[in-house]
């Protein structure tokens, strides 16, 4: 019965709605009014449905051809967007892409990226992965992901590497944490007298070691909300990216600690972007990869720091993966 419901019966139906009777869908699709009634004939026939109430003058939509609109408007929705894919697989648009980022990726770059990236490749999958350190570049590895966003501890053997933008890592506490009342350059010594709350990699695989870790008693959270929700209850201090806790800073719920043992700008986080070099990049893909600089451009601005590269030098990293692009000495989580 369905096989032989074709496409312009569908069309001609959604046209009647649309315009509001069979002589405005006729004008409207170059046909004469009797060649609408035809095909409309031929479609309730094939559906056994009956779609029209013609016992008025303009016939008008039964509850079962209320029903079918919405099916109708649906299959020609996705004929469309068929056509469309067909088009872009044509012209070198890939079907699907997929991206791995670091959680310490402010959310808003993400959030615009996607928004952003459904916009203009309405018709590519976007397949989004937020993952740790080296899970990152693990699902780049394998080949679940096409590209990934991972900060400076990550291991990225066998991956190219390039430099994407810096975030600021600063030492907080909660506003009636004892070290928020303490004013000045703080020891490791007292440091060490309280719960540092560090942020770990989750799962078995090969793990980045710890940095910037001043006490023996840390507490380990595998996401970054977890981490600042105990920050802000005053359950232990720890380094928190500065674009995620400006507000707390502003408003006072959060107070910036001042380890002896650390330069103002002691961690400054370098994010990277990695692939396998042995896949190229598509259209969507560069894109992709062009709007996520610029968004790193708006969100996290650019610092002085020492292991930027010297003018005019790539600060790319090749298919080792050695070298991080990092400031200091690597990455408090």
């Amino acid at each position: 019965m369905l096989d032989n419901v074709t496409l312009d019966q569908l069309r001609t139906f959604v046209a009647i709605v649309d315009e509001g009777s069979f002589s405005a869908a006729g004008r409207k699709l170059k046909r004469v009014q009797s060649a609408v009634s035809h095909a409309m004939a031929n479609l309730e026939g094939q559906l056994g449905v009956k779609i029209w109430d013609r016992r008025t003058k303009i016939p008008r939509l039964t509850a079962e051809g209320t029903a079918l609109l919405g099916a109708a408007r649906r299959v020609l929705a996705d004929v469309a967007a068929l056509g469309q894919l067909a088009h872009g697989l044509v012209a070198g648009i890939e079907p699907c892409v997929s991206l791995a980022v670091d959680a310490m990726l402010p959310v808003r770059t993400l959030v615009d990226l996607c928004r952003d990236f459904a916009t203009k490749f309405p018709n590519v999958q976007l397949r989004l992965f937020t993952e740790t350190l080296s899970a990152v570049s693990a699902l780049v590895l394998d080949g679940t992901c096409d590209l990934g966003v991972v900060g400076p501890a990550a291991h990225t053997q066998g991956l190219e590497r390039r430099y994407l933008a810096s975030a600021l890592l600063v030492p907080v506490a909660a506003r009636h944490h004892p070290l928020a009342k303490i004013r000045g350059p703080l020891s490791t010594q007292v440091l060490a007298e309280h719960v540092n709350i560090v942020f770990s990699e989750r799962g078995t695989a090969k793990k980045a070691p710890d940095q910037g870790v001043l006490s023996e008693n840390t507490w380990r959270v595998a996401d970054l909300g977890t981490k600042h929700a105990l920050l802000l209850g005053g359950l232990g201090w720890g380094n928190m990216p500065e674009h995620m806790v400006a507000a707390d800073l502003a408003a006072g719920r959060l107070v910036r600690l001042r380890p002896a043992a650390w330069a103002e700008d002691e961690w400054l986080l370098s994010f990277s972007i990695v692939q396998r070099p042995d896949v190229a990049p598509g259209i969507a893909t560069r894109w992709l990869l062009q709007r996520l600089g610029e968004l790193c451009v708006r969100d996290l601005p650019a610092r002085p720091t020492a292991a930027r590269s010297k003018p005019g030098r790539s600060t790319a990293v090749g298919k080792s993966g050695t070298g991080s692009g990092r400031a200091r000495r690597g990455s408090p989580r």
